[in-house]
């Protein structure tokens, strides 16, 4: 406080233009001190909310994207968002103010005001290889899940074994790539002697997404 004083006390005795221009530079002295961090580990209840979503899809698997044999990996928070990092990528991020750091690493959700965490299509690259619970899709039901509708027994081709109803799966094509993920509607018994037009699979996300929703992905 006081060399801060005797700092700014000289200052009336100057110009206006003189008096503007040091207290500016006062100002940005002070601000230097209040810049948030640009990320930080998630907390405890975040920590467990964000498992428990992840868990639905990767179940104990999650072990996986911790301990890695090519390197430390880690989930750190930023603007709500969620993010896997790595050691290397984090710390060259910690020298980069919050204002201007858009992204590192890959996005995998977002908390939403409630506290709630929400996957984005950004994650499936990590949650596919470690999917316990799968869904394929015949051919002429993929473009209808790329935009974004849920996934109906006509266009089931298949459901991975002893999946519930409520299960978190990830969508693929018959030839095995990656479309997105959601949620079983019905269990894989259900889903023997379902409706044809019943859904199966609640839509969570997509790879249209990618194109869709382009602006709003980081």
């Amino acid at each position: 406080q006081e060399p801060l004083q005797q700092m700014a006390a000289p200052c009336w005795k100057k110009s206006s233009r003189e008096k503007s221009s040091l207290s500016k530079k006062l100002q940005g002295s002070a601000n230097l001190k209040l810049v948030p961090t640009t990320m930080r580990p998630l907390t405890e209840e975040e920590t467990k909310t964000f498992f428990e979503k992840l868990s639905k899809y990767i179940g104990e698997n999650i072990r996986l994207l911790i301990d890695r044999p090519d390197g430390t990996y880690c989930f750190r928070l930023h603007k709500d968002r969620v993010y896997y990092v790595s050691e290397y990528i984090m710390k060259r991020a910690a020298n980069v103010s919050r204002e201007n750091l858009i992204s590192m690493g890959t996005c995998f959700g977002k908390f939403t005001k409630t506290g709630k965490f929400r996957l984005h299509i950004t994650a499936l690259d990590f949650l596919a290889p470690y999917a316990k619970y799968k869904i394929w899709v015949k051919p002429g039901a993929e473009q209808t899940f790329l935009y974004g509708n849920h996934v109906l027994k006509s266009g089931l081709g298949r459901i991975t074994e002893s999946t519930n109803q409520y299960q978190g799966v990830v969508v693929y094509s018959m030839s095995d790539i990656p479309l997105g993920f959601g949620v079983a509607a019905k269990s894989t018994q259900e889903c023997r002697r379902t409706d044809p037009m019943s859904i199966v699979c609640f839509h969570q996300a997509d790879i249209g997404e990618y194109i869709r929703a382009e602006d709003t992905l980081t």
